[in-house]
């Protein structure tokens, strides 16, 4: 493997020499200086706005590694260009796979003038105190409904974003994809900036001001495929093995993945710096805080059997490797998420110790019990035994090396819908809509691990994401009580107020499961001399009185938040639940003992 590339796009003159030189457009004092990769081209020409879109004034150098370049004077930043690529088999005309923006996605390359440097004051919140939102720009916040919604757009509801308590955005792909609306799982252009969302200069005031407004920016990558459509980069200089996608791709087996035969060969240096400098261009030149990698289990397996050594792609793995070490490095404190969903512990294991080196992971192993003890019509179906594993089994190490959620964009879509609508398919406006999915927020806030929520998720946006539906921003009135609710765990959380940090501990300890009852009662602290916080949760459409659990220290325990509060919807019953009194008298084998009761479907927090 080559010597690891450089983040950055632009170097000086000072750049070590062992560095390869820039790819792309760079614009300098002189002039733009261009270099791409086609290893099988006969010859490569330059052309764009500034020679009239000529065949052949400018021709590219060819160098000894494959690549083609030129200096030329008379172009500058703004102008248009794309590459003409001479094979046996005739012209093609490629728009450059490192441009850093495109007019679109089937476009041209558009020549940009060197970044300006992000802010680095920023204070970034610790891992254990990160408070995710998922938010897919396009559908956010539109002002037009016949458009996708902008970066700007987005912007204009970073007020309502800080008043919810949020503390951290992470936005759904945003590299240039075929057409205008999309997940963004579709990638044609990996550094360019999505056209209708605004482009780069958009996305650099975005981020800008998530800074000002207190949040860290988080940002969705694809490398597990690219495309499938719109892509240049096929057989990008005409070469290919059978009906694969030449230079960029694999041309066997393991070029096969879900979304077709688009997976990057991981093994070639050329690649392999393509992403490695995609995925540290973001934090270099826009800023950003963290990335989190789409489906990693399809970049270091082919058929995702992480179990066969056959379906392994050791390149993958350790390409994976390259880019957490360099983020670690380089970037110290910004994150790297991975969506791998098969509690993998080596994905979150150091480098050195052979592991992926991510920060944290999607914890499959929370979400799918969770929703299901959400979802079950009857009470019955509710399993307490996996609903204290999913809270206290980190499965992958330290527990804030996960994500826990009950809804993201694949959650909420692919057959599946929001919460409240797959307890209640007639939408979000029923009792048990309402109290189930509070309860499920409860749990989100109060397990250890990195909480996320997904977009309108707070007012009960219902029935499942699409890309051409806009976030309903009325129902923030409709149920600005459940938008209380998630206000007021996150504060909780986040200990906004001072009593409540052991919400942010590391450890978990069940002080009562009851399935017969369907009841769980958990504490959360950091130490052992720590009282902690103590969570009480009802699974059942009963209330439940006269609960007793053993408790670790006595005195008084105050109720902090009550789910069945008649001010988080007038359709709660506001159950009369109380501050605990702790007695000095054993239970359980703990020292203490106190009694509650609990309203149906509801969650309670105490702390000392």
């Amino acid at each position: 493997m080559s010597e690891a590339p450089s983040h950055a796009p632009d170097r000086g003159a000072d750049a070590p020499e062992s560095l390869p030189p820039a790819m792309g457009a760079v614009a300098h004092e002189g002039g733009v200086a261009f270099r791409v990769w086609a290893p099988h081209a006969e010859a490569v020409h330059v052309t764009g706005d500034f020679n009239d879109w000529s065949g052949d004034a400018d021709p590219m150098r060819r160098e000894d590694d494959g690549c083609w370049a030129a200096d030329l004077p008379h172009a500058a930043p703004g102008q248009e260009y794309r590459y003409l690529v001479a094979t046996a088999e005739g012209t093609l005309s490629r728009i450059d796979p490192w441009a850093r923006a495109v007019t679109n996605s089937v476009g041209n390359g558009i020549v940009t003038a060197p970044p300006p440097r992000p802010d680095e004051n920023f204070q970034r919140p610790d891992w254990n105190r990160m408070v995710i939102y998922e938010m897919h720009i396009g559908t956010f916040h539109r002002s037009d409904p016949e458009r996708p919604g902008g970066f700007a757009e987005a912007v204009e509801k970073f007020d309502r974003l800080r008043r919810l308590g949020v503390n951290a955005i992470q936005v759904m792909p945003i590299a240039e994809f075929a057409g205008d609306l999309s997940w963004g799982y579709n990638p044609a252009h990996i550094f360019a900036v999505e056209t209708a969302y605004g482009g780069p200069d958009a996305f650099r005031d975005f981020v800008r001001a998530a800074h000002e407004a207190g949040f860290a920016v988080l940002m969705d990558v694809v490398y597990n495929h690219f495309g499938p459509s719109d892509l240049d980069l096929w057989r990008f200089d005409g070469w290919g093995e059978g009906e694969k996608g030449g230079i960029y791709f694999y041309n066997d087996h393991r070029s096969d993945t879900p979304w077709g035969d688009t997976r990057p060969d991981y093994g070639r240096p050329e690649v392999r710096r393509f992403i490695v400098e995609n995925a540290l261009h973001w934090l270099a030149d826009y800023g950003v805080d963290g990335l989190r990698f789409d489906m990693t289990l399809y970049i270091r397996t082919i058929s995702g059997d992480e179990h066969s050594e056959g379906d392994q792609i050791p390149d993958g793995w350790s390409l994976m490797q390259e880019i957490t070490a360099a983020m670690a490095e380089r970037f110290p404190g910004r994150i790297a998420i991975a969506e791998d969903l098969r509690r993998c512990a080596a994905i979150t294991g150091p480098v050195a110790e052979g592991g992926a080196g991510f920060g944290a992971q999607w914890d499959a192993g929370f979400v799918h019990p969770i929703r299901e003890a959400l979802i079950a019509a009857e009470d019955a179906d509710r399993s307490m035994q996996a609903v204290v594993d999913a809270v206290t089994d980190a499965g992958v190490g330290d527990p804030y090396q996960r994500v826990i959620y009950t809804e993201s964009h694949d959650e909420v879509a692919n057959g599946r819908a929001r919460v409240p609508h797959e307890i209640d398919g007639e939408g979000p406006s029923g009792w048990a809509a309402q109290k189930r999915s509070a309860l499920g927020a409860a749990l989100v806030f109060t397990t250890a691990g990195i909480p996320m929520l997904f977009q309108g998720q707070e007012f009960l946006a219902g029935g499942w994401f699409d890309d051409s539906a806009p976030l309903d921003w009325d129902l923030d009135r409709t149920y600005r009580g459940i938008a209380r609710l998630y206000r007021d765990l996150i504060a909780l959380r986040l200990d906004r107020v001072g009593d409540a940090a052991g919400l942010s501990g590391r450890e978990t300890e069940v002080l009562l499961m009851d399935e017969a009852r369907k009841l769980v009662v958990y504490r959360r602290f950091e130490h052992g001399e720590d009282p902690g916080a103590i969570v009480a949760l009802n699974f059942a459409h009963q209330p439940a009185e006269d609960v007793t659990v053993g408790l670790p220290a006595g005195g008084t325990w105050r109720l902090r938040l009550n789910t069945d509060w008649e001010g988080y919807s007038p359709d709660f019953a506001n159950f009369p639940s109380t501050d605990l009194e702790a007695e000095e008298d054993a239970h359980d084998g703990r020292p203490c003992r106190a009694r509650f009761a609990i309203g149906a479907y509801s969650a309670l927090v105490f702390t000392r």
